[in-house]
């Protein structure tokens, strides 16, 4: 068992989360859930050791946090041993706020805060130094990018899952009968194309607001098939370029997901 975990981990917090048993073990299922936080863990690692040595307070932001298995393990691997930083946690279920809350207090995490809201209506700090969402459910995951580039966060980290907003609108566009129709003419092909284009129009987007992005691969597919990552790191005020490239897209698809619509990048009507 040791060996999943990270140096900076501590068997008593995975056992708070119920990642771990009294007796040390890991069962299938949260052995999984630990190689997935502990490898995006990995990845942020840059992020937040740059924020760290940059702010005297930096903020992370886990967007749509359901158990807070993120928030949690980033406090205790960054911000605990850095003694400075916040981690506010954010979820729109009310039990799940206070379950995390009460668990913060057990563990003598003080730095660590809940809200209670759906992402589209977020508490959002007026700063976001990082921020990040695991598997926020289809436009939620658009309402995290929102908090993000409004609050101009210095990272953002997104694992898209379930992206059915986009499918919809191909399902209802015209002409019904161009070259595009065949890759959305089947439920399943839709459905996967639709992710896809989701995800592509998210990245351009970012880049669009500023951010250099880097698209990579959570975890091997036997532990999620919902496994794209989006990294964005804030380089720069906008990117005209990669806005022009990401209207050419929507012009050519004729899809308006919410985020380009809540931007202001849309260019056809929200199926």
């Amino acid at each position: 068992m040791r060996r999943e975990l990270l140096a900076e981990q501590s068997p008593a917090l995975l056992q708070e989360l119920h990642l771990l048993t009294r007796d040390g073990h890991l069962n299938a299922d949260a052995l999984r859930k630990l190689k997935q936080v502990n490898h995006l863990v990995g990845l942020l690692r840059p992020a937040i050791e740059d924020v760290l040595s940059r702010f005297g307070d930096p903020v992370v932001v886990d967007a749509g946090s359901g158990n807070a298995y993120l928030g949690f393990i980033l406090y205790e691997v960054f911000l605990k041993a850095a003694g400075k930083g916040t981690v506010l946690c954010i979820d729109a279920r009310p039990e799940l706020t206070a379950q995390a809350e009460q668990r913060a207090q057990r563990l003598g995490y003080q730095r660590m805060r809940f809200a209670t809201a759906p992402l589209e209506q977020a508490p959002w700090p007026d700063r976001i130094n990082l921020l990040a969402a695991l598997h926020a459910c289809d436009t939620a995951t658009d309402d995290a990018l929102l908090g993000a580039i409004a609050h101009q966060a210095d990272y953002v980290a997104v694992v898209p899952c379930c992206q059915a907003e986009v499918a919809r609108q191909l399902k209802q566009r015209s002409p019904p009968t161009d070259a595009l129709a065949v890759l959305a003419e089947h439920p399943w092909h839709r459905r996967e194309f639709g992710s896809h284009l989701t995800n592509v129009i998210r990245a351009l987007a970012l880049q669009a607001h500023g951010y250099s992005v880097t698209v990579t691969e959570l975890t091997g597919w036997e532990h999620s098939l919902k496994n794209e990552l989006l990294l964005g790191k804030k380089i720069r005020r906008e990117d005209a370029h990669a806005r022009e490239r990401l209207r050419g897209l929507l012009a050519e698809t004729g899809v308006a997901p919410k985020l380009v619509r809540v931007l202001g990048d849309a260019v056809t009507p929200a199926a």
